[in-house]
């Protein structure tokens, strides 16, 4: 049986618990917890910035469950996917979750040290522009705010390279009830994904006959799952923002709840969302 890598074990005890790893060591937390350095001496901008720090560590945690979720689909290993897809759903419900804390902020706690941020802004994520991308939605726009950072750039340019994982999926989806010569719609690697007739006939198909094609069935689920809860985090977004900024303009020069809100109406799978009116 492996050792826990908390767990010193018989050697470690010999040495003594100072020699051995330690919970500090084990997780760094002697550099985790200097990262967090407020510009100003405002109490509540060190609530935005964990807040925000937190959250790109969940984003991290979202992109490498994603990565591994289209290694396990092109590998055929279906039920390692829905577990992977089953997490970055959680994460996404974990992350809904942080804008509890960060509600407790009041505009005038904000304006406190807005002016600190500068530029900033959230808008910047590369993390959250790599998720969009692998997922579906695909806006080359959105590569301009990291053109200062060449291998951030790099990395997301080489991602709208490469069909995204919902692609991956509706090649399974067509090979799966037309065969292995079906004709598959090209993949959509430059702009958002659009539904495509094609592609929400065949999930018809799929609910329409959910014993011949369970596996298909319970992925558009696993889908439409994930979708629900990052709706959700974007919806609680716009609220937030609205509800401390108001619609004043965001720090990075976005129209800021005006933006947000259009970015409410994106679609990640829109033919999973749209069949459920012909059923």
């Amino acid at each position: 049986m492996s050792k826990h890598p908390y767990d010193p074990g018989a050697e470690g005890a010999k040495m003594g618990f100072r020699d051995a790893m330690s919970y500090g060591d084990y997780l760094k937390l002697e550099h985790l917890l200097v990262q967090q350095c407020p510009l100003s001496s405002a109490h509540d901008e060190m609530l935005f910035i964990i807040q925000h720090q937190t959250s790109e560590l969940w984003m991290k945690l979202a992109l490498h469950e994603m990565s591994a979720a289209r290694a396990a689909l092109n590998a055929g290993n279906m039920p390692a996917m829905f577990k992977m897809l089953a997490r970055v759903a959680r994460i996404f419900e974990q992350l809904n979750n942080a804008w509890d804390v960060l509600r407790t902020m009041t505009p005038a706690d904000y304006t406190t040290f807005r002016e600190a941020l500068g530029l900033s802004s959230g808008f910047q994520s590369y993390q959250y522009r790599m998720i969009e991308y692998v997922l579906g939605n695909r806006n080359p726009n959105m590569l301009k705010p990291h053109e200062h950072m060449p291998e951030v750039h790099k990395m997301l340019s080489d991602e709208l390279a490469r069909p995204s994982f919902y692609d991956d999926i509706i090649r399974l989806l067509f090979t799966t009830i037309d065969g292995p010569h079906a004709k598959i719609p090209e993949p959509q690697l430059k702009s958002p994904h659009a539904s495509v007739p094609e592609v929400q006939a065949r999930w018809r198909q799929v609910y329409e006959d959910v014993d011949t094609y369970w596996v298909l069935y319970e992925l558009g689920e696993k889908l439409v799952d994930l979708e629900d809860y990052f709706r959700r985090w974007r919806f609680n977004h716009v609220t937030t923002v609205e509800r401390v900024i108001g619609f004043k303009r965001g720090t990075g020069g976005t129209s800021g709840v005006d933006y947000l809100r259009k970015m409410l109406s994106v679609e990640l799978f829109p033919e999973l969302w749209h069949l459920r009116g012909e059923l």
